[in-house]
């Protein structure tokens, strides 16, 4: 496959010529994700605006962008391949990836493309696409545009440019899930990374009671802070440092795009996800409306998930890891929300598309009505003890893989990601890396013992 596109303009007839091979590592399995401009240039972007309209035949194409140094430039190049393939776009400005979703579906656009590459470093940009369905939208991967970069094709005319301004309606969406009068006036820190949350939480707290101390709040895409990786340790550090430094009831932390949040305690420690996601599963379930639903977690999420959603009365779903999964998960199975251990959350009224503010002002009420701590809160939830994932270098996963499941025969496995074995008092799951030559391990037991002595077996296992 070749790539570095040429677009002319002869006669309103648009024509992509391939010179140079095209990286094709960046069309990754859920986006458009890569280094800029090494690796994804202007004339990609226009490559996959006008892919993106040949493969999918919309005729119009909502378009947001973060805050990233290269977005700017990378939209003006995709909205040339988007018109220039006849369809129109409508510029949404520089907004929150959950913004892109709302508008796709709350106006009854065709389609979306956000300029982000999420909670990656400052040197990545990239596309996360997708398509309306008559029950919310599909993502559009990335491997799935490849077959139509480069196709030559005529026009008649070229598409036009529209702009849309989305927060006030977009803000109304957000705080129509949480009941506002529940909520006390907490004292919070707010951890916007230099991303997206640094324009939207300041949209939503003019209408609540806490009172939030910031933390990098401007946006700033070279990240001059810390990485926009939430789990990174600088991250996690300076937030933790600040609740305990201001005497705050609880922290939260966004990622670039901020469809990523983690939630702190008074003491400044993170909250794994998949206990925040029980949290929020409880408050949700606990609605007459939703009473009964189904709850999707992901192949390496704590059994405590599965647990607790079945004493709440819901259905416990295992998906696959990825947020296109959990969306799918949530809709096959009359699901109410879903999550991942690394921090997205789907609701089911958000056209099952994940939401880090939605999951902020729902915690803000829990919080408030429970009245405990928020170390106390989750407490309860920790069954478990989990080791943090493993990644091994292997050049066969597969052979290590087969050995893996070959070893522990005799146990109950599943193969809904990787391998999954269950015993009694622990679980383990393996899976292979999408991108890397790497295994990925996650070992889960009763207790810390338990724990290392089958994190230690299952290593000695597949190495």
């Amino acid at each position: 496959m070749y790539g570095l596109f040429l677009w002319l303009v002869c006669d309103k007839v648009g024509i992509i010529i391939i010179n140079n091979p095209m990286n094709l590592s960046i069309f990754k399995a859920y986006d458009i994700r890569g280094i800029y401009p090494s690796e994804l240039d202007e004339a990609t972007a226009a490559a996959v605006g006008q892919a993106f309209v040949l493969m999918t035949g919309v005729k119009e194409v909502v378009v947001g962008r973060d805050m990233r140094l290269s977005s700017p430039t990378l939209f003006s190049a995709l909205v040339e391949g988007i018109t220039g393939a006849g369809a129109k776009v409508i510029d949404i400005g520089e907004v929150p990836i959950d913004a892109l979703y709302f508008a796709v579906n709350h106006y009854n656009y065709e389609s979306g493309i956000m300029i982000t590459a999420s909670h990656n470093p400052k040197e990545y940009n990239g596309f996360k696409m997708i398509k309306k369905t008559t029950d919310g939208f599909t993502v559009i991967r990335g491997t799935d545009l490849v077959e139509s970069l480069g196709l030559e094709h005529g026009i008649i005319s070229f598409g036009s440019v529209g702009q849309l301004d989305v927060l006030s309606d977009f803000v109304n969406h957000l705080l129509s899930f949480a009941d506002l009068k529940k909520i006390k006036p907490l004292h919070i820190v707010v951890d916007a990374g230099n991303g997206m949350a640094g324009k939207t939480i300041p949209l939503l707290e003019k209408y609540l009671p806490v009172k939030i101390t910031k933390l990098f709040f401007d946006l700033d895409g070279s990240f001059p802070n810390h990485p926009s990786n939430p789990l990174e340790e600088l991250s996690q550090k300076l937030i933790g440092e600040k609740i305990r430094e201001v005497g705050a009831s609880a922290g939260f932390i966004f990622d670039g795009d901020s469809d990523r949040i983690f939630l702190y305690d008074e003491k400044g420690q993170m909250v794994f996800g998949d206990i925040t996601l029980i949290l929020l599963a409880r408050q949700l379930l606990s609605q007459p409306e939703n009473q009964g639903m189904a709850v999707a977690y992901n192949a390496i999420c704590s059994r405590s998930v599965a647990d607790f959603v079945t004493e709440f009365g819901g259905k416990a779903i295992k998906t696959p890891v990825g947020f296109v999964n959990i969306q799918k998960g949530l809709k096959d199975n009359n699901g109410i929300v879903g999550g991942e251990v690394s921090g997205h959350y789907a609701f089911a009224k958000n056209f099952s598309a994940d939401s880090g503010y939605i999951a902020w002002l729902l915690l803000l009420e829990i919080i408030s009505q429970d009245g405990r701590p928020v170390s106390e809160i989750v407490a309860a939830y920790n069954r478990y003890v989990r080791s943090p994932e493993t990644n091994i270098k292997l050049d066969n996963k597969e052979a290590a893989l087969k050995k893996f499941k070959e070893y522990y025969h005799s146990f109950p496995q599943d193969d809904i990601d990787g391998i999954t074995v269950s015993g009694p008092d622990w679980w383990a799951n393996v899976r292979a890396s999408n991108t890397e030559p790497l295994l990925r391990v996650t070992v889960e037991g009763e207790t810390k013992e338990i724990m290392d002595s089958r994190l230690k077996e299952v290593l000695g296992v597949i190495k």
